[in-house]
Order: structure tokens, then C-alpha cells, then sequence
């Protein structure tokens, strides 16, 4: 009991880095805070920053007017979290959590820098949803202390992370990096270090596969959505769901998955290639799949 007590305090988390103030870090950040860490969110931008800033703020509001969380609770979150656009406010963290560009070379730029940043004992954990977790940890001299803590898309929401251990990943970390999720009030699963990890190995060849009906003329997009959801009894459409995640996070995936796993069967559609090549990204960019611009008449009732 002695040594796991002496475990327990070694790798006890209360103050939580997250790099990246767009919809995932802003959620995993909300999600630090109510747990009860301090937290720092940092972003180059400072428009991102106070965009977050208020993001979070009304996601929080929302929980407390739905009765999920006491007003306490609230606005003691509120009170817990920083932002700022320098990475050395994150020395003393205990854990830094990467939710940035989803690209190898710019993660493992930032693991670099971090690992001269962070004191030793730190965590660094990456959010990446398809990158190698051993190859990050390449870029640091601490890759037994390098992880992946993949959180769903938004974070506060979904009720899943998915970790990843690095051919080096300690037991120590696995296990506080569990723990850490566990008080987010997530379920954890577990991944081996292959490419796409468990969620979006199976989700991204879906997402591929409506595409290319669209594209061959197998159905419209609202009826190939329709009948995932009503068939399979999803709670979107596959085409629908790329436009939520990001048809260029999609496309940057699936290229992960082909040049890892050296399968043609995950080669992108041409026609998500195409949209992502018109800057049709999706939900964000206000057109994908779908168009999400409201017309005049639809911003008049509201």
C-alpha cells in the first residue's frame, strides 16, 4: 500500500498545460478546470484565446443552467483558468496536453521545445487522432514520459478517451494519464501505437467509403446519410460527420492511415481530395458536404 501511495503522489496532476485554444483544446481545458486543476491554455493567437475565453465560459453556464454542475463548481473553473501565448508559463505543469495542427512535423517542433520547457517530471500527452505516439516521442529526451490522450470530439461532451502508449510509454505514465481521464469522468480504452488507433481506423474507412458513393452516383448525400443513421442507428450520417470533424482532419487521416499501413483500401476519394483542395473543410468553413450558411430570412427569425 506504502508504494502505491508513494506512485500516487509522484505522478499526482494539479496543473494541467493545453496547447491549442481551438474546439479541442478549449474543451480539454473546461474539462481540467472543473476537475479541479489549474489550468493554462496556451495559443500563439490571441483572438483564439478569447474566443476560447468565451467559448468555455458559455459551455460552463450551459452545464450549470442544465443542473449538471453546481454554480460553485462553475465559476471556481472559471477561477482556475489562464491564458496566455507563451510557453513558459507551463513550467511548472505536470502534464501538457498538445491539441494543435494534426501534422507530425509541427508536433514533434513543439515536443521539442516543451521538453526543454517543462520541469522533469512532466507529462507530455498528445491529442493527436492518428499520429505515431513513439515518433513524437522521438523529439524529446523523455519518451517514457510521452503519451497519447486522444479526447472526442467536443470534449466536454463525449464520454470517450482513447490512450496511446509510445514503445517507451511507462507504466507510470499510462497510469496517471488514466487516472487523469477517469477524473474527467471519461472511460478509457486502450490503443497499440498503429496508425489511426482504434476510433479512427474503423471511423475514417466509413467516412472514405460515403464519400466514394457519393462521388460514383450511389446516392444523394441526404439519402446515404439518412440510411447510415436510421440503419445503423447513428446519431449523424457519415458525409454530415465529416463536415463536423473537419473534411481536411479527414483527408489528413486517411493519409496517415494509407503511408502507415501501406494499404490502398485507405486511399482519400478524389472527391473528398477535391473539396478539401476548393477550401470546402466543413462545418467551420461554413460549407463541406453540406452548406451551413444561414440565408437571410433563417437569421431574421432567430
Amino acid at each position: 500500500m506504502g508504494e502505491q501511495e508513494e506512485e500516487e503522489k509522484k505522478v499526482m496532476i494539479m496543473m494541467i498545460g493545453v496547447i491549442g485554444a481551438g474546439q479541442m483544446g478549449s474543451g480539454i481545458a473546461q474539462l481540467g478546470a472543473v476537475s479541479g486543476s489549474d489550468v493554462y491554455l496556451v495559443d500563439k493567437d490571441p483572438g483564439a484565446l478569447q474566443t476560447a475565453k468565451t467559448s468555455i465560459s458559455d459551455s460552463i453556464q450551459r452545464f450549470v443552467t442544465k443542473g449538471q454542475l453546481s454554480k460553485d463548481v462553475g465559476i471556481n473553473a472559471l477561477a482556475r483558468l489562464k491564458y496566455t501565448s507563451n510557453l513558459e508559463d507551463l513550467r511548472a505543469a505536470d502534464i501538457v496536453i498538445e491539441a494543435i495542427v494534426e501534422s507530425e512535423d509541427v508536433k514533434k517542433k513543439l515536443f521539442a521545445e516543451l521538453d526543454k520547457i517543462v520541469k522533469g517530471s512532466a507529462i507530455l500527452a498528445s491529442n493527436t487522432s492518428s499520429i505515431s505516439i513513439t515518433r513524437i516521442a522521438s523529439a524529446t529526451n523523455r519518451p517514457h514520459q510521452v503519451i497519447g490522450m486522444h479526447f472526442m470530439n467536443p470534449p466536454p461532451i463525449m464520454k470517450l478517451v482513447e490512450i496511446i502508449r509510445g514503445a517507451n510509454t511507462s507504466d507510470e505514465t499510462f497510469n496517471a494519464t488514466k487516472r487523469l481521464a477517469e477524473r474527467f469522468g471519461k472511460t478509457v480504452v486502450c490503443s497499440q501505437d498503429y496508425s489511426g488507433f482504434i476510433v479512427n481506423r474503423i471511423l475514417m474507412p466509413m467516412i472514405n467509403e460515403a464519400f466514394h458513393a457519393l462521388y460514383t452516383g450511389v446516392a444523394t448525400k441526404e439519402d446515404i446519410d439518412v440510411g447510415m443513421k436510421l440503419g445503423t442507428n447513428q446519431p449523424m450520417g457519415p458525409l454530415q460527420l465529416a463536415d463536423f470533424i473537419g473534411l481536411d482532419i479527414c483527408l489528413s487521416i486517411l493519409k496517415v492511415l494509407q503511408a502507415g499501413l501501406g494499404d490502398i483500401k485507405y486511399a482519400p476519394c478524389p472527391l473528398l481530395v477535391q473539396y478539401v483542395d476548393a477550401g470546402r473543410l466543413g462545418k467551420k468553413r461554413g460549407i463541406g458536404v453540406y452548406s451551413y450558411h444561414k440565408s437571410p430570412k433563417q437569421s431574421s427569425r432567430l
